[in-house]
């Protein structure tokens, strides 16, 4: 008995609280008081006050796949029990409680409706809003972006209840108004609610394939002969070459450096911003790098691979970017290495 209260006193002491949780996992994205940023504006009254605890806790297991929020599934069902709670304690308002049931509609009627009223946010198949919660990749005068319905994640956590609930009532100091102050009827909000639970099946994820983390090509020329021809490929191709310097300069003492391993940064700046519109998290592997090494083997050159990367940041918006900027890195090498 005694050791039993003592293990429990140790995990209650362990236990890492709300604000605790949320700083670690959620800040970065969400705003230290869930203002938004990368993240939806989490304290936003027009949302706190539109959700339950039941939705708040299958968005954090589960995220929003190819969205940018990542499941947290490493997370203990009481820790994430003590974020919703943190979350919930935004609102003023008496907490809410969607019943789990199925709303009946027409989903023909429901997808002309989607058309009329919903796609110019959600998109043609509820893929949501490209680019991020930032500013610098959407409207100043939003506080949110309109969310993926047709998101896995999304769909599992929100039942019709509570998306009947937000179609009749909105989100205030958002675009989302209410739909029956745009003169729809509850039988067409039903059928709306219907369509949007019909994407759950047509709904087709990108799957990131195994990609290698580096693209290489062997070059028959010397490291310099390489290197030039590199930046011939890079000009050639509407780059502009920002600096060229040797990979560890500035990590070992000046005239230190190793002469064999050179890293050439170059940038083409309307691909550079229409990239950082889509998610300025790119800005981690742009500008463009391309390093070239020589060793007893011979001269090799090497880039990031961009499709690796985008891997890691859930948001199937950058594939297209991610895709685009592999190509050119294979036909830059494979350019300078004829």
């Amino acid at each position: 008995m005694a050791l039993s209260l003592v293990i429990g006193l140790q995990s209650y002491l362990s236990a890492k609280t709300g604000e605790e949780l949320f700083a670690k996992h959620c800040e970065a994205c969400h705003g230290e008081n869930g203002e938004g940023g990368v993240g939806v504006p989490l304290s936003l009254p027009s949302f706190v006050d539109s959700v339950d605890g039941d939705y708040l806790r299958k968005t954090i297991r589960l995220g929003r796949p190819g969205r940018i929020m990542p499941g947290f599934s490493q997370l203990k069902p009481e820790e994430i029990e003590s974020l919703v709670d943190m979350i919930l304690s935004w609102s003023s308002k008496e907490k809410k409680d969607y019943p789990k049931m199925n709303i009946v509609g027409d989903t023909i009627k429901g997808s002309q409706l989607y058309l009329t009223h919903c796609k110019v946010c959600h998109g043609q198949k509820g893929q949501g809003s490209k680019g991020t919660g930032v500013t610098f990749s959407r409207e100043r005068n939003l506080p949110i972006m309109a969310p993926a319905i047709a998101n896995s994640g999304f769909l599992a956590a929100a039942t019709d209840t509570m998306i009947r609930d937000i179609l009749i009532n909105g989100r205030e100091s958002t675009p989302m108004i209410s739909f029956l102050d745009k003169g729809l009827t509850r039988s067409d909000i039903n059928d709306l609610v219907a369509y949007i639970r019909s994407l759950e099946k047509e709904r087709v994820d990108l799957i990131h394939l195994n990609q290698s983390p580096i693209i290489r090509y062997d070059s028959d020329y010397s490291l310099e002969e390489t290197v030039n021809s590199l930046k011939n490929a890079i000009t050639g191709r509407n780059f502009r070459i920002i600096r060229t310097q040797y990979l560890n300069e500035g990590l070992v003492p000046e005239g230190q450096e190793n002469k064999k391993q050179v890293i050439v940064y170059f940038c083409n700046f309307k691909f550079l911003f229409d990239s950082l519109a889509i998610d300025p998290r790119i800005g981690m592997f742009l500008p463009c790098r391309i390093t070239v090494i020589e060793t007893e083997e011979g001269v090799s050159i090497l880039a990031a691979n961009p499709l690796a990367i985008s891997a890691l940041f859930n948001n199937d918006a950058l594939n297209d970017s991610c895709v685009e900027l592999r190509n050119i890195y294979e036909e830059l090498l494979e350019d300078a290495t004829l």
